[in-house]
């Protein structure tokens, strides 16, 4: 199943992004670029919510 999260990215200084979001509760993404940012997020997302439908 596929989600929609909407993400927070800002540029940190020295050219790195940081993603959060509201919707999944410890989601934290930094990367180089909006792009790879965003590719680690995805990860993490799964792999919290994974963590969450175990725990249950």
């Amino acid at each position: 199943m596929e989600r929609i999260v909407n993400l927070h990215i800002e540029k940190l200084p020295k050219g790195m992004y940081l993603a959060t979001s509201d919707a999944i509760q410890g989601l934290v993404a930094q990367g180089r670029s909006i792009q790879e940012t965003i590719d680690i997020a995805q990860d993490v997302a799964k792999k919290i919510l994974k963590t969450k439908e175990e725990q249950v």
